[in-house]
């Protein structure tokens, strides 16, 4: 059988493992996240996508290679140029992505490149699919999954000045990012000068990442995206049975008052799984006999349980907003933002399958050689 042929790293060479025993601390986050996962699994799946699959033609990089240079970019809140010089500049870096000391990082061109090659190839499928890997490197793991899962999305910003687009759009050209909406961002009560209750409103220009994420380990399971308007409900269903596929050991779901929506709940009762969906005021508050089902179910433990939970979830947005750039969108474009959100959730879930296999936490900036 032909062997696939890659670029050369020179990793083997002296100026590869030797150089990195000595430099490379054992416990560093890099070099622990390097051995603990079976990256050729990752090469295996997206050399498919290669024309040729590294068989004919050229030798490419090896696409985990590739793939490890995206996940340092979004570890570190890189722009592609920037990691190409961090990782050029950075020991543990060069150590994980797999080069030798002395050769250079592949250029920025080349992660532009490889992420078109697999949207124009797969649809998205198959970041959806390296997201299913590492849930299942975590069951692989031995890393428990408890059974309460959290629904919620998290807007990020459209990459566009909306004040310039304003104009633009008068002087009769099309936005410079035509699938970003407007969403609502937050809605709370506000006194008026009156002294009356009034409702105040924030929006956003951009995208929605709808997440479903497993309250007992903080791993993010199923994830979909959509413009900023769209309603979060109508992903609901649709994550719960991306769960179910993964024969995750699930019995309840949690989501706030967004989701309540009695198609969902009548989704939940129909797969056998309990709903802590917070219940929005009217439907307990009614003055008819229809209110006791929902009565009933906010005196489950199941319902509580649920809600205790919830917060986490908020928790791990605000880390992928602070730390990996989730706050804003790198690239125009649903597609783009796609990427973004998968790239920024497998980044998240790396995080915590180390921290939970080894005990190693990940700092967000590491000096040049440490």
């Amino acid at each position: 059988m032909e062997q696939q042929r890659f670029v050369e790293t020179g990793r083997d060479s002296f100026f590869g493992n030797y150089l990195y025993d000595q430099v490379v601390p054992q416990n560093h986050f890099l070099r622990l996240l390097k051995q603990e996962i079976d990256w050729g699994r990752f090469t295996r799946r997206l050399i498919r996508l290669y024309k040729g699959e590294g068989l004919v033609g050229r030798p490419p990089f090896d696409p985990a290679l590739v793939l490890k240079v995206e996940l340092i970019a979004y570890l570190y809140d890189l722009s592609e140029r920037q990691v190409e010089a961090y990782i050029n500049e950075n020991l543990p870096a060069k150590y994980f992505v797999g080069l030798a000391v002395d050769q250079r990082s592949p250029d920025h061109s080349t992660l532009t490149v490889f992420r078109e090659r697999l949207v124009q190839r797969s649809k998205l499928k198959v970041f959806q699919e390296l997201l299913d890997e590492i849930v299942q490197i975590a069951l692989e793991s031995g890393i428990k999954f408890g059974s309460i899962q959290i629904v919620d999305s998290v807007h990020s910003a459209a990459n566009v000045n909306t004040d310039k687009d304003h104009r633009r759009k008068k002087r009769g050209k099309g936005p410079i990012d035509p699938d970003a909406q407007w969403g609502v961002k937050h809605k709370h009560k506000v006194k008026t000068e009156e002294g009356k209750d009034a409702e105040q409103i924030q929006y956003f220009y951009g995208y929605k990442a709808h997440v479903s994420l497993n309250a007992e380990n903080g791993l993010i399971t199923s994830l979909e995206t959509s413009s900023g308007e769209v309603y979060d409900g109508h992903h609901f269903c649709s994550l719960v049975d991306h769960d179910l596929e993964q024969n995750l050991p699930l019995e309840t779901y949690t989501a706030d008052r967004g989701y309540d929506d009695g198609s969902n709940h009548y989704y939940l009762e129909l797969k056998q799984l309990h709903s802590a969906i917070r219940l929005k005021k009217y439907r307990t508050h009614k003055k008819d006999k229809n209110k006791q089902v929902w009565l009933d179910l906010e005196q489950t433990p199941q319902y509580h349980q649920g809600l205790k939970e919830r917060y986490k979830i908020e928790r791990k947005f605000g880390e992928a907003k602070q730390g990996h750039g989730l706050g804003r969108c790198r690239y125009l474009g649903k597609a783009g933002f796609a990427v973004q959100a998968f790239l920024t959730a497998i980044v998240l879930n790396l995080k915590r399958i180390l921290k939970l296999v080894s005990g190693v936490g990940f700092k967000m900036r590491a000096s040049s050689t440490a």
